[in-house]
Parts: structure tokens; sequence; C-alpha cells
């Protein structure tokens, strides 16, 4: 899997918290990290869509955005990369990290700590 690009990474944040969304609504909560214009968010949704990061589809006459990616599997993928790249570590980051996170809740905790786990081995192979 391919993972997304930082702005990429906003706008799939922002679908976990509350879906479907429209361009609209995702350039709207986005406008004051970015600073582009509302055809630049529909073109970066729209390669979204060709990588698979998400699902979109017409209502009448707007597009609706739905993310396709696991939340948890999309952070594990970000935490292993930036342990193993970054500081150069070959086992994976210690779950309590994310415990303040506003991400991800308690009920997913234990599955990142797996997927965590789970990667980290398949790094090794």
């Amino acid at each position: 899997m391919n993972q997304p690009t930082a702005p990429e990474l906003e706008f799939l944040k922002l679908l976990w918290k509350k879906q479907p969304c429209t361009a609209r609504e995702l350039h709207n909560a986005i406008a004051e990290n970015f600073e582009w214009s509302y055809s630049t968010t529909r073109k970066t949704l729209e390669r979204m869509g060709q990588k698979e990061f998400v699902l979109i589809e017409t209502i009448g006459n707007k597009k609706s955005y739905t993310t396709k990616l696991d939340k948890v599997r999309v952070l594990a993928n970000f935490a292993i990369d930036f342990a193993s790249r970054i500081l150069e570590l070959d086992s994976p980051l210690p779950v309590a990290m994310f415990a303040d996170s506003k991400l991800i809740d308690k009920s997913e905790i234990k599955e990142l700590e797996k997927m965590l786990e789970k990667l980290s081995k398949e790094g090794k192979s």
C-alpha cells in the first residue's frame, strides 16, 4: 500500500471522524492548514480515488467521499516507517505513544498494538 501524502492524510483524518463528506466540506475544513484553491482540493480527492484511498460516489450533482483505508493500519504503517526510517529502531514504537491521541480511541489501542507488532515482524522477514 502506498503511504498517503501529508495533505491526503489530513483528508483521511477528517473522513475517519465524519463521513461521507463533499469536496466543499473537506475543503472548508482544511482551508486554514492548506492555502490552496478549491480546484486543488478536488484534484487531490480525485487522485485519492485513483489510488483507492477514498470511494467517490455521485449523489445528485455532488460527489461524496468516504475513506477506503483502515485508520489503524494507516497509522501503524506511519509509526513503523517513522520508527525505522527516522529513529532507526528495529522494534515497533510503544503503543503508549498513542494514549492521548485525538484520532485513536481506547477501543482501537489494542488493535493498533497488534498491527504494530505484525508490521514490525513483516518488515524483518
